[in-house]
Order: structure tokens, then C-alpha cells, then sequence
């Protein structure tokens, strides 16, 4: 794994990371799963079902309805017709293609609505950018949401790159996005840092061999994300800035 003493750039995840954007996509979720006749979920399970972008988040949405409407069926279900019960709470593509158009209405509607930067993003991107580094967007939410998300909160202008889920053919956990970083600014994977909350970012780092800071506070499925393995672990985000500070000296 490279050393953080050589890094030369940043790419940051954006929900659970620098936004913490639950609360709208939560409304939109409930909004879509009302329109389409389906049970609703609580917000507390729309935080534990980000991470792999739009279209899986309505997945687990939708398949968490299916378990709802078939729950009070199950215990009258015959054993050679409970597994079926069990099949019917999957999800096909043609369910999913139908639901997310909805969504997307939805979404667009909440976007930025109760959305709220975390403490001390906007004084560490600004200090890190001051200090030289290079900074990077890769998040797997839809890039037409990504953008407007950042001009709101005025910090667009931060970041050299922007990589939303459907910006290259694949997203995080691939290293796709962070490699094609590497390509963009001409960097070697030890001079690029990926920080996250999550343990899709920590994978993405690790699968293009590039260094990663994993924050307790995001979305990780409730697990501890220093159990993915990043090189550093932050509780809060303007650790960061010292810890690359500390770094650099003893560098």
C-alpha cells in the first residue's frame, strides 16, 4: 500500500462523506415507493442501503416491499411454496427499469432540501487546495445529481474533477474511476489519496493500489470501516488536514 508521505492529490466520495444526503434521498425513496403502491422504509434504512448508487439503493427498496407484502403470508406457506415466497421478494431489471425513472422525478424534486455539509468540510477542502493538492470528486450517485449538489453548497470550484456513477462505464468498488485519475493528472498510485466512508471507497483504493482514509461517521452498511482496511481511519473530516500535515513533516 503506498505511503501518505507521497501524496500529490485527493479524491473524496461525496454522501456520507463531505454531504451527509440521507434525508433527501430517503424522501425520495419514500416518495417513489408511495407512487408505485409500495410499502414505505424509514429513513434509518435508506442510510444503511447507500453506497452502490441510485439504481441499487431503489433495489433494496424495492425488495425490502416485496419482504413487507409477502411477510404476512409466510407462516400459512407449505415448504415447497415458501421458497417461492422467497423468490418474490427478488427484484427483476424490468421492476427496477419501471421504478427509476420515479425516482429520478423524485430526487430531483428533494434534491438539496434537508442536505447538510459535515463539520469542518468547507475550511479542509479549502486549507488542502490552498496547500497544493489537486482535488477530485468519485462518487457512484448520478453525475446529474452530483453537480447541482456541489454549486449549492458553493464548493464546485474546489475540485479539478468530477466523476459520478455513470461518468465511466464502471464505479466504485472498481478502481476504474480513481485510475482513470491517475491517467487525467498523470499521477503514480502512491501520489493519490481516496478518502471515504465507505468500504466500497476503501476497495476501489486499494484494487488501483492507491492510498485511503476511511471516516467513522458516513454510511457503511453499519460496519466499522476500519475493518476494510484503509491506511489511516478519521473520525472527523478536518483530521484529515493534520493527519497530512503530520505526514508531510516527517516526510
Amino acid at each position: 500500500m503506498a505511503d501518505l508521505t507521497k501524496v500529490k492529490a485527493i479524491a473524496f466520495d461525496l454522501d456520507g462523506t463531505l454531504i451527509d444526503s440521507v434525508p433527501d434521498l430517503a424522501a425520495a425513496t419514500q416518495a417513489t415507493l408511495a407512487e408505485l403502491g409500495l410499502a414505505r422504509c424509514s429513513e434509518a434504512q435508506v442510510r444503511n442501503w447507500v453506497g452502490n448508487g441510485a439504481r441499487m439503493l431503489m433495489k433494496r427498496a424495492l425488495q425490502n416491499a416485496n419482504r413487507l407484502a409477502n411477510a404476512s403470508t409466510e407462516s400459512t406457506l407449505t415448504k415447497s411454496t415458501l421458497t417461492e415466497s422467497v423468490s418474490a421478494n427478488e427484484v427483476t431489471e424490468a421492476e427496477l427499469d419501471e421504478a427509476m425513472p420515479v425516482f429520478m422525478v423524485h430526487y430531483q424534486q428533494h434534491l438539496q432540501k434537508h442536505s447538510l455539509l459535515y463539520d469542518g468540510v468547507v475550511e479542509t477542502l479549502t486549507a488542502l487546495k490552498a496547500s497544493g493538492y489537486p482535488l477530485a470528486i468519485v462518487t457512484n450517485k448520478p453525475y446529474h445529481f452530483t453537480l447541482p449538489l456541489l454549486k449549492a453548497f458553493e464548493i464546485e470550484t474546489l475540485f479539478g474533477l468530477v466523476l459520478g456513477g455513470d461518468s465511466l462505464a464502471k464505479m466504485k468498488p472498481d478502481p476504474m474511476p480513481l485510475n482513470h485519475i491517475l491517467n487525467e493528472w498523470q499521477l503514480e498510485p502512491e501520489q493519490l489519496l481516496m478518502v471515504g466512508d465507505s468500504k466500497n471507497d476503501i476497495f476501489a483504493a486499494k484494487a488501483a493500489g492507491v492510498s485511503s482514509i476511511g471516516l467513522t461517521y458516513g454510511y457503511n452498511y453499519g460496519e466499522d470501516i476500519g475493518l476494510s482496511g484503509p491506511t489511516a481511519v478519521c473520525e472527523q473530516f478536518n483530521q484529515i488536514l493534520a493527519l497530512l500535515s503530520s505526514v508531510k513533516t516527517k516526510g
